[in-house]
Parts: structure tokens; C-alpha cells; sequence
């Protein structure tokens, strides 16, 4: 397989039109890739809050029209990162596109963790309740989280029992908390015997300046690609089936007790 993570730059002096065509474009650019990902509300900006009720469209909006035919011209699955969502509810909501070769949104996923702490996206936007897993033409499974979501391994252990191999992190993380960012996404993927493509966005966001580094990691933590600071499109070639191959000759998952059950009383 191979994968092109699209770390794009969001920058206050670029309006939301024009960096949606100009994402557009990189996609369409990766044409030959099996799989292309965007990061978290690359639209806006992940910490840009008081944009986000202004900037929120309908799941099948502007972001849905232009992703959906760059998918169609490039032939590729594309995880077109996050948009602010509003819902048929009012509410906003930080969601999650997948789109396949043809054009077909295959999947939306609400971001389930809220970041903020009682502020900021915690309080403006709604959280989404159901793991989201997207089978790729019958040959490998996506597990879809959203960046803080990467602080909560019950989540990725719900995606790895619904069949995920390959776990997918679009992102807008901070450069200040870039260890964290390395750290948890070697540790999703060890424990859980996984890829992980985590796709963060450069530039700044709000005054916050954003980590980069996007990164691609294999099922036993090697870090297969690393991306820098600044806009990039970071392409890696790797074997969905080394999953397997790492379950089998290491089961540690087999092993597992507490979650599986409920506790005896």
C-alpha cells in the first residue's frame, strides 16, 4: 500500500476557499497512491474557535463537494481530514470524511474527545458516541480517531476489535506538545498491533503554533516516515499484511483479560 499524508500549512492570510482548492489540488497530485489523508479541520484550523460556527457546513457542504471529486480525479481513498460540521441538530460537530476512488462518501466519523477542558471545542462543539471503521475494497480495515482522541486507547482497542489494521490520526496538535505526539502514536500502534498514519498540520492556528511532524508507524512502533515542521506531503510504501504476520509470531493480544468480559461480582 501506499500512502500520501498531506501536512498542510494553515495560515491566517489564506481564506477557507482558497486553501480548500489548493488541497484539492494535492490530492489530486497524489494520483497513484492507494490511500491519501488530510489533517484535523484544516478548513479553519484546529484551535482557531471562533471561526469554527461561521466556517461549519453540512456533511455533504463545499469540503464534501471539492474532496469528493479530487478523490474521483486521482482514483484514490482519501481520509479528507475534519471539517466543523453542523448537524441536521444545530449543533456543530468536529467530523471526519472518507471518500473512496470513486467519489462516494464511504464514511463520517464525529470526533468522540473533545479538547479544551470545559472550553474551546469541549464546549462549542457536540461529541460523536460510535468508533468508525472503513473497509478498504475488501483487502484492509481503517480505524478513524481524531487526534486527542490518540490520549485514549479504549478507543483504538474498540477499532482493533471491530477489525482495524491500519489506524488513521488526522490532527491539529500543537508543537508544544510534540513529544506527546510521537510518544502516543508509537504507543497506539504497539499495543495495538497496527499501523498507525497520523497527519498533523503546519503553520499556526489562532497565535498556536502546530507540530508538524506527521508520522507513519508499524505494527511493532518503527517509525517508517517522519515528516518536519512545515508543509509537506510525506509518502510511505508498506504491507497492510504485516499486521497479521505481527499478531501471529507475537500474539499479546490474544492475552488480554480485563475488557473483554464483565467483572464478576
Amino acid at each position: 500500500m501506499r500512502a500520501s499524508l498531506i501536512q498542510i500549512a494553515v495560515n491566517e492570510d489564506e481564506t477557507v476557499e482558497a486553501r480548500r482548492l489548493r488541497a484539492a489540488a494535492l490530492v489530486r497530485e497524489q494520483a497513484g497512491a492507494d490511500l491519501v489523508v488530510l489533517p484535523e479541520l484544516w478548513t479553519t484550523g484546529a484551535f482557531a474557535f471562533e471561526e469554527f460556527d461561521a466556517a461549519a457546513e453540512s456533511l455533504r457542504g463545499p469540503t464534501h463537494e471539492a474532496m469528493a471529486k479530487a478523490a474521483s480525479d486521482a482514483g484514490v481513498w482519501l481520509h479528507a481530514g475534519s471539517i466543523p460540521e453542523r448537524g441536521p441538530d444545530g449543533r456543530l460537530y468536529n467530523t471526519s470524511l472518507v471518500f473512496s476512488p470513486a467519489g462516494d462518501l464511504t464514511a463520517s466519523y464525529r470526533k468522540i474527545h473533545r479538547f479544551g477542558f470545559d472550553k474551546g471545542e469541549a464546549v462549542l462543539m457536540g461529541a460523536g458516541r460510535e468508533p468508525v471503521t472503513v473497509p478498504l475494497a475488501d483487502t484492509t480495515i481503517l480505524g478513524v480517531a481524531t487526534c486527542y482522541d490518540l490520549r485514549f486507547p479504549e478507543l483504538f482497542r474498540a477499532l482493533v476489535d471491530a477489525g482495524a489494521e491500519i489506524l488513521v490520526v488526522p490532527a491539529g496538535w500543537p508543537e508544544r506538545r510534540r513529544p506527546h505526539w510521537t510518544l502516543l502514536a508509537q504507543a497506539r500502534a504497539v499495543e495495538n498491533q497496527a499501523f498507525v498514519l497520523a497527519c498533523g498540520t503546519a503553520g499556526t492556528h489562532a497565535g498556536v503554533p502546530q507540530a508538524g511532524h506527521s508520522i507513519v508507524v508499524d505494527p511493532w512502533g518503527e517509525v517508517l516516515a517522519e515528516a518536519g515542521p512545515d508543509e509537506e506531503v510525506l509518502t510511505v510504501e508498506f504491507d497492510p499484511a504485516k499486521v497479521a504476520r505481527t499478531r501471529e509470531q507475537f500474539p499479546a493480544l490474544k492475552d488480554r483479560v480485563l475488557g473483554l468480559e464483565p467483572p464478576r461480582g
